[in-house]
């Protein structure tokens, strides 16, 4: 197969894999280890585990240790130093310690052909501290959990093991060392990393933004993209010189970018880089695995797979409990990171590189790691189902805080539910307290719901993903219900319980953009709000004000694109304070319930010719409060609740043809 179609083939099988992936709802590492199998020597035969595949890999785990050392920061490390020295160094060392304690004894008793030595269980122990950050931190963002107590303790944890591949990296081939020449070289590789690390770091940030300054000077696209090519690879190869690995020097690359104010750039930058190729290195882990070894040796799949698992996630639970974790959040931190991660396939890899995994191993370790990631989707969806069966104490602090959910709203009537308590959340309340509107606030943030609902704000802990706290919350006695938070999977949940159970209730949804507002729209949004959209128009407002347009032509002009993006903006409600002459004269909106004889009733909205009169019906209600779209062939019912848009007299007479006809 000439280099070409070989290409093709693994970028047919590529965008197949992370296709299915994506239908499925399951991280697209998992795709590429797929695809790396089926088309690798062990299955289909399609292509061969060659050398330049390997190296292709290689260069993807270049990019993820760049983005990797990209994302550290002193800032974040000591906002979560608790966590991540605490917690994250615990698991990690005791994960290595104890790992390679068992493997030692088990090669001690003769239960492993060959006798794995103590660098052998040194490595394995390396690549089972790992947890899989793509995946995790993807599902805790879907489900809301980022800004947890559990979320925070997993966050630090994976930040650590981040940190940890990196003496990982140079210690793992310096075990490969004869015995006898083992400590000499070790010696010889902490000295290197740490001069070339130090030699880096002390002149080479001054270096590295002077550098960028005068690339992004020359104010092209490509040769800023070349640069940070050159730069990356460059330190690669650098460290690669030194003897150390390619991934350090990257990692080194990294780290030196993130302290200048290029980084937010760099990394939009260099994200297909890391993506492509991190696919490639997983595709051809995926060529290294051999699925009828893993048939015939399924026992030892299966045991490689279970207890690996249960031991991470008892330890970790230990340890969070340990250091003061409730105990619902120290076992959702333990079933959390109970999988294996990215980072152990890299380590893995690096190991078998240096032969220090025995042969008939490393297929059926290779296995209980995908198969430990594959089951990490449906271990976090029953995690609050198995903590509630496990810890009772759970149990009844989440009774209490639905409790205490219920205390605050139990008088509330005709009140607000604002999902999400952040700036915009908390812009919002003001308003609403400001003008006499009874609301009240969910939010996950312990620390901003202790702050807030101490200066007086009325704000509580709890998901508002979750009917229970949206039913305690008052969901069914709620005005309306404001989902604040940009996030689509979230929303959804939101407006799935609340078209369910309280279908009367509007819901207004705040978005970044219009990517998702039709399929907010079929879920049951009544209103969604695009953040581009009001940015953009804030930014007419302020040019059309500077260039001269009168203010008011520039709010007559904003008002009429809002119109045309909000329906329900289209006018207003009229009551008594409206009674200056232009405002009789403006557009309005008004509501009419189709009562029992109307001459409507039965009728399809196009035979009515109501926009002949120059009036719209906005939106339509039916007797249980569900929303149906105003569509031209829709038929009336009895208790039809219509909202009209247009002008006092038009409004009239559509109002008078509905009742009387």
């Amino acid at each position: 197969m000439n280099p070409l179609e070989l290409t093709l083939l693994y970028l047919l099988a590529a965008v197949l894999g992370v296709a299915a992936c994506r239908f499925l709802k399951l991280p697209p590492m998992l795709g590429y280890l797929v695809v790396g199998v089926l088309i690798g020597p062990n299955a289909l035969a399609l292509a061969r585990n060659s050398e330049s595949v390997h190296r292709l890999g290689e260069f993807g785990v270049v990019f993820l240790m760049f983005v990797i050392g990209l994302e550290f920061n002193l800032p974040k490390l000591r906002a979560m130093r608790r966590h991540v020295f605490g917690l994250g160094l615990l698991q990690v060392l005791l994960t290595v310690l104890l790992a390679s304690a068992a493997l030692l004894a088990l090669a001690w008793a003769g239960a492993e052909r060959g006798g794995a030595g103590w660098q052998t269980a040194l490595a394995l122990s390396g690549a089972l501290a790992m947890s899989s950050t793509a995946i995790v931190v993807k599902l805790m963002a879907e489900r809301l959990e980022l800004e947890s107590e559990h979320g925070k303790r997993i966050m630090g944890v994976l930040l650590f093991q981040d940190l940890a591949v990196v003496p990982l990296l140079v210690l793992i081939p310096a075990l490969a060392a004869p015995i006898e020449q083992l400590a000499p070289t070790l010696a010889l590789a902490a000295l290197k990393a740490a001069l070339l690390i130090t030699l880096l770091l002390v002149g080479g940030q001054g270096i590295m933004r002077w550098w960028l300054t005068l690339v992004a000077r020359r104010k092209s696209e490509e040769l800023f993209v070349l640069n940070l090519l050159l730069v990356t690879l460059g330190l690669a190869w650098l460290t690669e010189l030194a003897g150390l690995s390619l991934a350090l020097g990257a990692f080194i690359a990294g780290m030196l970018i993130s302290e200048t104010e290029f980084k937010h750039h760099v990394e939009t930058d260099i994200r297909p880089f890391h993506d492509v190729l991190l696919g490639l290195f997983f595709i051809s882990i995926g060529m290294m695995l051999d699925w009828r070894l893993v048939l015939e040796r399924w026992p030892l799949v299966l045991l490689l797979v279970t207890l690996p698992v249960l031991f991470k996630a008892a330890l970790v639970a230990l340890l969070a409990r340990g250091l003061g974790a409730q105990p619902g959040v120290a076992l959702r931190t333990g079933l959390y990171l109970a999988q294996a991660g990215e980072f152990g396939f890299v380590l893995l890899a690096l190991a078998q590189t240096h032969s220090l995994v025995p042969a008939d191993l490393l297929n059926p370790i290779l296995a209980s790691m995908v198969l430990s990631m594959v089951a990490t989707p449906f271990i976090i969806l029953h995690s609050n189902a198995l903590v509630l069966r496990l810890a009772r104490s759970d149990w009844l602090q989440q009774s209490l805080q639905l409790t205490q959910i219920a205390r605050q709203s139990i008088n509330a009537s005709r009140h607000v539910i604002i999902c999400g308590y952040g700036r915009s959340g908390q812009s919002l309340a003001r308003v609403l307290q400001r003008e006499g509107i009874p609301h009240l606030a969910l939010d996950l943030d312990p620390d901003r719901v202790r702050q807030a609902a101490s200066a007086g704000d009325s704000v509580v802990f709890g998901d508002a993903a979750r009917l229970q706290v949206l039913v305690a919350a008052g969901l069914a006695r709620a005005a309306a219900v404001v989902i604040t938070y940009a996030d689509v999977g979230g929303a959804l949940r939101v407006l799935a319980h609340a078209r369910e159970h309280a279908p009367q209730v509007p819901v207004i949804v705040r978005t970044r953009d219009d990517h998702d507002l039709d399929t907010l729209q079929q879920a049951g949004a009544t209103e969604v709000v695009p953040e581009s959209i009001e940015g953009s128009l804030m930014l007419v407002t302020h040019a059309l004000a500077l260039l001269g347009v009168p203010m008011r032509r520039v709010i007559r002009v904003v008002q009429e694109q809002r119109d045309a993006r909000y329906k329900l903006l289209r006018g207003y409600f009229h009551g008594e304070d409206d009674s200056s002459i232009d405002e009789l004269e403006q557009e309005r909106l008004s509501s009419l319930t189709l009562p029992l004889g109307a001459f409507a009733i039965g009728q399809r909205l196009g035979q009515l010719g109501l926009a002949t009169l120059g009036a719209q019906v906005l939106s339509l209600r039916r007797r249980g409060g569900e929303a149906v779209d105003p569509e031209l062939g829709l038929a009336l019912q009895d208790g039809d609740t219509l909202v009209l848009s247009g002008k006092p007299e038009p409004l009239a007479l559509a109002t008078q043809r509905l009742l009387s006809g």
